[in-house]
């Protein structure tokens, strides 16, 4: 069950956690409670499926990835959860979906984001995920960026 100071906490992080050392205490002293409580209370609000994670988002053109593609795959049904845990699991690949096809003009069910220095480096990775989905595979793409989009999550109403 969340309470007032539950809905405050998600607000306040919501836009990301205060860049300090002690981001928590930080937490706690805008929010008038002491640290060890915004943990906790965080540490619930997951396990209740409140918040789904906590995590870091890094500016990947800071990092000298410039080159991102969305490989799409067209792989078997009955193995797209095998295939789609072993491909998100490569330590190249930031995260990895299951969507519907739209026949008969998309035909992948497969997502899988792959960040490079370069396009090359983007499919060089996409051809070793290709080989890793083996006989499963019956087609694939990769779509590049062009342009960065802000991506935020569900926010509050103030």
């Amino acid at each position: 069950m969340q309470d007032a100071m539950d809905r405050r906490l998600v607000a306040a992080t919501e836009g990301g956690l205060p860049l300090v050392p002690a981001p928590y205490a930080e937490l706690g002293v805008r929010l008038g409670i002491p640290e060890v409580e915004v943990i906790e209370r965080l540490q619930r609000l997951l396990e209740g499926g409140g918040i789904r994670r906590i995590g870091i988002i890094p500016n990947h053109y800071a990092l000298g990835l410039r080159a991102n593609g969305m490989s799409v795959w067209d792989v078997a049904d009955d193995a797209t959860a095998a295939i789609g845990t072993a491909v998100g699991a490569l330590d190249f690949v930031t995260h990895c979906y299951e969507r519907p096809r739209h026949l008969p003009l998309w035909p992948y069910n497969l997502f899988a984001m792959v960040h490079g220095a370069s396009r090359d480096e983007v499919k060089d990775k996409v051809a070793q995920i290709a080989t890793r989905i083996g006989s499963s595979l019956r087609r694939h793409d990769v779509l590049f960026s062009t342009r960065i989009l802000k991506k935020t999550g569900f926010r509050i109403a103030a």
